[in-house]
């Protein structure tokens, strides 16, 4: 079986357990494993991913190999794998809005020139998907990744809250190209806003009635550093709240639901935690509390996610799809550019894999 050659934009704490998963399960036979729909998705293992290419704009990881990137002190995932060697060097790419001033605090700028031509790079490469992995808040470098993509071939999964996707300009710019593109947002496995989703469902489902809620999420990674900008939040918090009013039957008023990041605390490292409130009302208009807090590893639950997300995008290239990918986009991403109930969207999902839906 041939590999999937991806591209990473934005090198940090995702990429880098995106890169130990794929070590840590080479040549494992298991038939399931934590975290991904199949072992084997269309013919491809895990393992059959292949990093060829990779940006960032550190100064302590432009010029290096993509394997030191886990010796970065910013670098605070969880370590389950060693990385090899790739032979593949990061490099430069345009700083634009990627660094903003609270993660400019952290964060040395490489003040080289050398700044790569990215979609020669891409097609030199051979890359045939490309990850964006920026800061939320990556408004021009977002689509500057997603116009290279295009220019150099490649499929674009957009696993942040910059809305290309669901966008239809992008789209039509994609279908043109007959190159996939899923996103946006990733929607990880066990994490924050899938636990919010199904409660939410729950409540409609079973006949609640949801008055009001809120989700508060704490971290220790970079993540929450570039949170603490507000300015940076906007997409992200229409991200994780549509994700959310869509499971209900009549919308919440802005007022009563509350999503978002609220701080930064080191010493939680790579690890998020989660506060969800939700309060109601059942029958006879009887009071209903439902208070949960979520606890895991922030990389862990987005990784498996797009392991999958990468090898959807590689059957849509081989079966000459481009465009939005409506299925896998549903099932992995907060802001599809069409929303389904979880259910609904695995169900379209498998069938997208088996080859029984196009989209």
């Amino acid at each position: 079986m041939a590999k999937i050659k991806v591209a990473i934009a934005g090198v940090g704490n995702c990429a880098a357990f995106l890169l130990q998963c794929i070590e840590y399960y080479r040549g494992r036979k298991e038939l399931e494993i934590p975290g991904v729909l199949y072992v084997n998705l269309g013919g491809y293992h895990i393992s059959d991913i292949e990093p060829v290419a990779a940006f960032d704009v550190d100064s302590q990881k432009v010029g290096k190999d993509l394997a030191e990137v886990l010796n970065h002190p910013l670098i605070n995932t969880e370590k389950i794998a060693e990385l090899p060697r790739y032979g593949v060097e990061i490099q430069k790419g345009p700083v634009l809005d990627g660094i903003g001033n609270y993660l400019g605090k952290f964060v040395s700028i490489d003040t080289s020139k050398n700044v790569a031509d990215v979609a020669k790079v891409l097609q030199e490469s051979g890359a045939e998907v490309l990850l964006n992995y920026l800061p939320v808040g990556s408004y021009e470098a977002s689509r500057f990744y997603a116009d290279v993509a295009l220019k150099a071939g490649c499929a674009f999964v957009n696993c942040i809250p910059e809305f290309i996707a669901s966008d239809k300009d992008w789209a039509r710019k994609f279908e043109e190209k007959k190159l996939p593109i899923i996103g946006d947002d990733v929607k990880g496995q066990l994490g924050a806003s899938i636990l919010s989703r199904t409660l939410v469902k729950l409540f409609a489902d079973r006949g609640g009635k949801l008055e009001r809620m809120y989700q508060l999420n704490y971290g220790g990674n970079t993540d929450f550093i570039n949170l603490l900008e507000h300015s940076r939040l906007k997409f992200k918090k229409i991200s994780k709240t549509e994700t959310i009013q869509s499971q209900l039957i009549k919308r919440l008023p802005d007022d009563a639901i509350h999503i978002g990041p609220s701080d930064y605390v080191p010493w939680l490292k790579s690890r998020k935690v989660a506060h969800i409130r939700m309060e109601g009302k059942t029958f006879g208009d009887i009071p209903i509390i439902i208070d949960a807090r979520l606890d895991v590893e922030d990389k862990s639950v987005s990784a498996g996610v797009i392991i999958d997300a990468i090898r959807c995008a590689k059957l849509a290239m081989e079966r000459g799809i481009g465009g939005q990918l409506l299925s896998p986009s549903a099932y992995f991403m907060k802001m599809p550019p069409q929303q389904y109930p979880d259910p609904v969207a695995k169900q379209m999902l498998e069938e997208f894999i088996r080859g029984e839906r196009e989209r």
